[in-house]
């Protein structure tokens, strides 16, 4: 499984959708995923990938992580991954 089927199946899990239902271009909020699901996504997605995301939930805006849309969270981890390799 790659990174956009994990971070998808992640994703689809937090906002109880099936994975057909996860598009790229979904926001997280056009999913009905709120701020706890959000850091629930987070930190699902460290432990799939073993990485840290560097996400500031008390401060989303400060983040250097996109969560804009389910394509730049999956761009950010496909980064994160290959920076760990």
């Amino acid at each position: 499984m790659d990174v956009k089927d994990k971070v998808i199946e992640i994703i689809a899990e937090q906002a109880v959708l099936d994975v057909s239902d996860v598009t790229m271009d979904s926001t997280l909020e056009s999913l009905g995923i709120d701020s706890l699901g959000l850091v629930e996504s987070i930190f699902a997605i460290e432990e799939a990938f073993d990485i840290q995301v560097p996400f500031n939930a008390n401060d989303p805006s400060e983040s250097d992580f996109d969560i804009s849309s389910v394509a730049t969270i999956i761009a950010g981890v496909e980064n994160l991954v290959a920076e760990q390799s």
